[in-house]
């Protein structure tokens, strides 16, 4: 299950023990944070979407950036990257 796997990782990597998770109503997340004894909270408007809206931007960014060089080898795409993190962390 993908959220189960999620939280291992999560706790396996990061020190997690003290945050409360803010979950909507899907089933899996509570499971998965009660099997790795995560606290979680059930928030159907609030902060929860403001998290939700970021990932959003993340991913048709992500969608974006794959259109862009779909077909382009993986060294030209690479180095575009690192040029445009590169502008980016120069910015005032």
């Amino acid at each position: 299950m993908i959220a189960d796997r999620f939280f291992a990782e999560l706790r396996d990597k990061h020190d997690v023990d003290d945050a409360i998770f803010l979950v909507d109503g899907a089933a899996p997340l509570q499971r998965a944070c009660r099997k790795h004894g995560l606290g979680f909270r059930y928030e159907r408007h609030g902060n929860r979407n403001s998290v939700e809206r970021v990932f959003r931007e993340v991913k048709r960014r992500t969608a974006s950036f794959s259109n862009c060089f779909s077909n382009a080898e993986a060294e030209t795409a690479d180095e575009w990257l690192r040029s445009f993190a590169f502008a980016w962390n120069q910015r005032i």
